[in-house]
């Protein structure tokens, strides 16, 4: 039986290029634990994200449209799964670990409040004198020391290549939790892969939803370079409906920017004569990356759906709301404790209670914390 993950290692060794990440040179994990019969280390991690509550909470978290929105919409569960996808195809193409990368791509999103960005905001400004709320800082937090599903120690005990990802992700640097990675400028390729998977996924599926909304109108595309060549590089002859045609056009988006990051990436590690993962990330920018003009189209991208469709008069308003419930709920349970489910008012010795109060609310689903807010405030809705 042993033979089946020793053969998986002997194949990451012989098949990965010398710059990827292998599981006989990982770095390990904090606490020591036997080796699984079948699965490498990267498998391992992968398998505990899917498993964990903080993965599944992750269905009825806020991409852009608060759940109730419509059953259409992304959440960041399938935002996840769209980003493995997109990065498993590009790890593969430049014989990287895709397990590392799936692993990675799992859980990049697991510390985000509800609300999504607007719940970040608001968690960020209610705990700015207690250490501030970013979300990758507090995903590390939740595979670190969060999720309790082990006997013999607390989090999900990942390996550091997994964490290091979550880890450089944050935009906040001085965090205590992050000193170990403080090292290396920056981490690992599949890593970087998976920063730029999760870029590519969602830009193009808040175009999607965009479109589907009725946020972002068909004829304001044509003015984007990256949707007029998505629709030049297109050789099928069908006459589309609109639902088909967006479909095709936004998977044409899609290649055009896997196949540009690959061949861009590719000539950067070339150019480099990188030949290790530590070489990776001695680098003192990233080797993940686009080339100069397509990184121009998706600039005008992003810069069209920041203004047309998340600084959108609905959307503003839908944030507006969720981050009203996000305040009203941390207020009430620091001015009565005792409204936190026993469960977590037990903890209140070993944190401070805007951290208890915090974590409380950032592991909540936009459901539960509308839910939470009737049965708070509405004195019609039975406790």
């Amino acid at each position: 039986m042993l033979r089946e993950r020793l053969e998986s290692e002997h194949l990451e060794e012989r098949e990965l290029a010398p710059f990827a990440a292998t599981s006989r040179n990982s770095r390990g994990r904090a606490h020591s634990e036997d080796e699984h019969l079948f699965r490498t280390l990267y498998m391992r991690d992968r398998d505990r994200i899917v498993h964990c509550g903080a993965f599944r909470r992750l269905m009825y978290k806020t991409q852009v449209f608060v759940y109730h929105e419509g059953d259409y919409y992304r959440t960041r569960l399938t935002h996840s799964i769209e980003v493995s996808q997109i990065s498993r195809t590009i790890a593969r193409a430049l014989r990287l670990n895709e397990d590392l990368c799936e692993s990675i791509s799992l859980s990049h999103d697991l510390g985000h409040a509800p609300f999504g960005h607007s719940g970040q905001d608001a968690l960020n400004e209610l705990m700015s004198s207690h250490g501030g709320f970013e979300h990758n800082v507090h995903g590390l937090r939740i595979v670190d020391h969060i999720e309790n599903r082990y006997p013999n120690f607390r989090g999900l005990n990942l390996t550091w290549e997994t964490r290091e990802a979550i880890a450089k992700h944050a935009k906040t640097k001085g965090e205590d939790s992050l000193i170990e990675f403080a090292a290396f400028p920056n981490p690992s390729v599949e890593a970087q892969i998976v920063d730029m998977a999760d870029a590519i996924a969602y830009n193009s599926h808040d175009l999607d939803d965009g479109l589907t909304s009725n946020l972002i109108h068909w004829e304001s595309l044509d003015d984007l370079v990256i949707w007029q060549k998505a629709k030049l590089s297109s050789n099928s002859k069908m006459d589309f409906s609109n639902n088909v045609f967006k479909h095709h056009i936004i998977g044409r988006i899609i290649d055009r920017q896997v196949e540009n990051l690959i061949r861009q990436t590719e000539e950067n590690l070339e150019k480099l004569s990188i030949n290790t993962p530590d070489q990776v990330r001695q680098q003192a920018i990233k080797v993940a990356n686009f080339s100069k003009e397509f990184t121009e189209e998706r600039k005008e991208l992003s810069e069209f759906l920041c203004k047309t469709m998340y600084k959108h008069h609905k959307l503003t308003r839908m944030e507006e709301k969720a981050s009203n419930v996000i305040v009203r709920l941390f207020e009430a349970y620091k001015r009565r404790p005792e409204l936190l489910p026993p469960t977590v008012y037990k903890k209140r010795d070993t944190e401070t209670i805007e951290r208890l109060i915090c974590d409380y609310i950032a592991g909540m689903t936009d459901r539960f914390a509308l839910e939470e807010h009737q049965k708070l405030f509405d004195p019609m809705w039975k406790i």
